[in-house]
């Protein structure tokens, strides 16, 4: 299987449709902040030959394997290992200023969940990793032997959502303390047990503390919340954004961002908005936009996404 059999875009065309203008100016650079397999990072250089790409991605798999994929172009991209929240430090490192454009396609990367060993999904067995970058920080099988049972039903409800998290929690502790929870399947066997059967007929009991474990191995909502902020500063004006999220709580820190970024200074009651008053951006999209019905059927790994995109229309004060 070739890399690009592994990953399908999410919502290539439209991504690209709302990047375009800030692909096509001279000089124009574009910062791929979740780089995984390169996908959209192709289509774009492809599009657009005088762009400058700069990729970032914690997983050395996905950098390895992006790279071979994106030797076509070796010229014009700059590919740097680090959390999307060092976007300004790997800017500066390569002399960058400001960019034009900035993708962030965020969540569990196609080749994460399809490498069975990376410990990510509940249905194939394996170490219960969940590092997105296997270099450095703590794995699941840490998180689940060392956090206490109120620190678990904290992480779970909080990144999960999950209504079950007492109980769940609860169990993993007791079970624990019988053998260590050091594989996928045995996390699974305990959180299916622990599951009325009326709640398992509603979906896999395991998605939503997967999901969570997941979130606090590899911090990922505090680094968005980091690294967002970083990303709108570095566009220059003109600059677009288009962030891509899977799961509420991602999207929730990027609606947040951008109503922060595209609301208004003007003093209430002023009959007219003065440019000093004019917002640093604006949306390019109404709210979130999803996939259509024909890529959600082709393509399942779009069905949750949630779209958003903004330019920027002035500097900060």
């Amino acid at each position: 299987m070739t890399t690009s059999d592994l990953h399908v875009p999410v919502m290539l065309e439209r991504t690209l449709e709302l990047l375009a203008p800030a692909l096509d100016v001279e000089g124009a650079v574009l910062v791929d902040a979740t780089l995984g397999l390169g996908g959209h990072a192709v289509a774009a250089l492809e599009r657009h030959p005088g762009l400058t790409l700069v990729g970032l991605d914690r997983d050395t798999d996905a950098l390895a394997k992006a790279a071979e994929r994106l030797q076509p172009f070796a010229d014009r991209i700059h590919l740097v290992h680090t959390v999307y929240s060092g976007v300004r430090d790997a800017l500066d490192g390569l002399g960058i200023d400001r960019v034009t454009a900035v993708l962030f396609d965020l969540g569990v990367s196609s080749m994460q969940l399809d490498e069975a060993e990376r410990g990510f999904a509940y249905a194939q067995d394996a170490p219960l990793d969940m590092r997105m970058d296997r270099t450095s920080g703590v794995t699941a099988a840490t998180i689940v032997a060392e956090y206490s049972e109120s620190e678990l039903r904290r992480i779970f409800y909080e990144y999960g959502e999950e209504k079950l998290a007492p109980r769940y929690a609860s169990r993993i502790v007791a079970a624990r303390a019988v053998q260590p929870l050091e594989r996928s399947s045995q996390l699974v066997e305990v959180i299916v047990d622990a599951t009325p059967r009326a709640v398992q007929r509603t979906g896999h009991p395991a998605k939503r503390v997967f999901q969570a474990l997941r979130i606090e191995v590899n911090r990922e909502l505090e680094a968005l919340e980091l690294a967002l902020p970083a990303a709108l500063d570095a566009l220059a004006v003109g600059g677009r954004i288009v962030v891509l999220a899977y799961q509420s709580l991602e999207d929730r820190i990027v609606k947040r961002e951008l109503a922060r970024r595209t609301r208004s200074t003007a003093p209430a009651g002023l009959p007219i908005e003065l440019p000093e008053h004019r917002p640093e951006f604006g949306l390019l999209v109404r709210g979130a936009e999803l996939a259509d019905d024909e890529e959600r059927a082709r393509n399942t790994r779009s069905i949750p996404v949630r779209l958003r995109a903004a330019e920027r229309w002035k500097e900060a004060a």
